[in-house]
């Protein structure tokens, strides 16, 4: 079984060496077509790896399909393994999407030109996926010795999708990070862009406003103390360092998630990985669009209820479906979704058409 897991990793690796070698060598403002394509590119691999998923569990590819999972205690054949993967990858990629708002809200405050946001979401996802392997392989190895850690798996996914619902979470100052703080501590850091490079020594040429879109260099009074050859971190790195300790803190909700539908790790590892890889293309794609899907987050909230509560009544909600239980989830959970943009729509364009209207409440024209 090894093997299968060394060939997944060398093709994760041979794409995103395709990402940026090749497709993104160079700097460049990503448009929304270019998102777009990018999203069905990695939409569809990931569905495909569906397939593969069946293939391999329904005749046991390299150990595929011959461990007990620990969530149903049940060993997956090829059709149950490919629902799990799909439940799996939908809710990942579904709750992958609040990490864009939180990310849209870094790069907004870091005045990150939009010509070098791929490469800080190119680092920060490479980063995402080591940290993302380490905590299922951590997450799996609890859930076979301590099958009771699903509960309280359960509790915290409740409780979070409560708190999404009911408290109003106000946007938080970076500066105020305790892991940028430390960052800020421990190095220095330039107050101007060096083009793309997190890190620079002192007295490197600084970068001139046709370097900065949209921006005015500020004076960088952290160089001009500095001596020459010290290492300087840059605002882009502090980015990436939001970028990492955000998606930290979204594996902590996600993860719980992906473990109510199974505790195969392969089956997670993957459809995180699938959800992440699109992560990127996805960001570019809905930045511009994000205030239009305003009941989003209650979607999201929604879905993370139902896989909690889901969770807890595994078992007698399998007495009652049967054993393919996990497409009624799958089914839920997209039409939660489908519904929270559906609403967000509706609600954002008539909104625009009242603004837009002469006519006032009473019936009369403005003006």
């Amino acid at each position: 079984m090894v093997w299968i897991w060394i060939a997944f990793i060398v093709f994760v690796l041979l794409m995103l060496a395709l990402d940026l070698g090749v497709f993104h060598r160079k700097a460049h403002v990503v448009s929304v077509k270019e998102a777009i394509a990018w999203s069905a590119v990695w939409i569809t691999l990931g569905l495909a790896f569906g397939v593969l998923v069946y293939l391999g569990y329904e005749h046991k590819w390299l150990g595929l399909g011959t461990l007990v999972d620990a969530v149903d205690g049940a060993i997956n054949s090829g059709s149950t393994a490919t629902e799990k993967y799909l439940t799996g990858y939908v809710v990942e990629k579904s709750l992958s999407i609040d990490n864009i708002f939180v990310i849209a809200m870094i790069f907004s405050f870091f005045s990150v030109p939009a010509l070098y946001q791929h490469r800080v979401l190119f680092w920060g996802i490479l980063g995402a996926l080591l940290m993302r392997g380490v905590m299922i392989a951590v997450g799996a190895k609890l859930i076979a010795e301590f099958h009771w850690v699903l509960y309280f798996f359960a509790a915290f996914l409740i409780l979070t999708a409560l708190k999404m619902l009911f408290l109003k979470t106000e946007q938080s100052d970076p500066n105020q990070n305790m892991v940028v703080r430390l960052t800020r501590r421990l190095f220095p850091v330039t107050a101007r862009f060096h083009g793309e490079h997190f890190i620079v020594r002192a007295g490197t040429p600084q970068a001139s406003e046709s370097e900065l879109p949209g921006q005015v260099a500020a004076a960088d009074e952290v160089v001009e103390r500095a001596r020459p050859g010290t290492i300087l971190l840059t605002p882009l790195a502090l980015a990436l360092i939001m970028v990492e300790t955000t998606d930290l803190i979204f594996a902590v909700d996600s993860l719980p998630a992906i473990f109510a539908i199974t505790a195969d790790p392969f089956l997670v590892f993957t459809s995180n990985v699938f959800a992440i890889l699109g992560l990127r293309s996805l960001y570019f794609a809905l930045a511009g669009m994000l205030e239009k899907f305003r009941y989003l987050k209650v979607a999201l909230a929604l879905v993370l209820l139902v896989v909690g509560v889901k969770m807890l009544l595994a078992e007698w909600l399998k007495l009652m479906l049967g054993r393919h239980f996990n497409l009624f989830l799958l089914a839920v959970v997209l039409a939660i979704l489908a519904s929270g943009v559906l609403i967000s729509l509706i609600v954002d364009r008539r909104s625009k058409k009242s603004l837009s209207s002469p006519v006032g409440s009473n019936g009369g024209r403005l003006g």
